[in-house]
């Protein structure tokens, strides 16, 4: 048994697996890809585990304003998914009600062209399986973007984001471990495909704010 194992088993394993994950330097000690592709500052991982919450949000990775304030979602595309949710931000941050534990812990920095980097390749397969495990009580996942649906949903995705989503009765009424729901990212950078994908607003989102009503309040 791994010493990450070891700690989410414990009798206060939830604890320790906070404190496991605030302390992880993998990125900047240990680069998947070597040296030369250290995470370029220092890490601030970015997660909210929870004992109780039966919805886990299951997002990228940090912005760069979310590595600045430690708080997930702290952002516009964080005011639109509460707005999905239809709950307020005291509600979303409320640990009781909802775990939200992206795939990247850590602000991956940015690309050449000034967008956001992908989640770091060191993060899901050192932390994912550990953190799910330890919340057995999570009975919604909400798989944001194409990083979230491709771990959770495994073969099972299609083979582009929107498709995936488009069939998310396919896994919100699963039988066997929590639903999944895959949704787009919330940012607004999405703005143009929510307008040409009106079914998602239609059909989805009523889904998820019953899913919210049930399980969140």
């Amino acid at each position: 048994m791994t010493e990450i194992e070891a700690a989410a088993r414990s009798d206060d394993g939830l604890d320790a697996l906070r404190a496991a994950i605030s302390d992880c330097r993998l990125c900047v000690d240990g680069p998947a890809r070597g040296p030369q592709d250290r995470l370029p500052h220092l890490p601030r991982p970015v997660a909210i585990l929870s004992r109780k919450a039966r919805i886990l949000i299951a997002g990228q990775a940090p912005g760069l304003r979310v590595h600045e304030s430690g708080l997930p979602f702290d952002d516009a595309s964080g005011d639109r998914l509460r707005g999905w949710l239809g709950v307020t931000r005291e509600a979303f941050y409320d640990r009781d009600r909802f775990a939200i534990v992206p795939m990247g812990f850590c602000f991956p920095g940015y690309d050449a062209k000034g967008s956001d980097l992908p989640p770091r390749r060191e993060c899901a397969p050192l932390w994912r399986r550990p953190v799910i495990d330890a919340m057995p009580q999570v009975e919604l996942v909400l798989a944001i973007g194409q990083y979230a649906q491709a771990w959770h949903l495994g073969a099972r995705r299609r083979s582009r984001m929107t498709e995936t989503v488009r069939n998310w009765r396919e896994y919100a009424f699963a039988n066997e471990g929590p639903r999944i729901l895959p949704l787009p990212h919330p940012s607004w950078r999405n703005s143009g495909w929510l307008k040409r994908n009106p079914w998602f607003e239609e059909e989805v989102l009523p889904f998820l704010k019953e899913g919210v009503d049930r399980l969140a309040r």
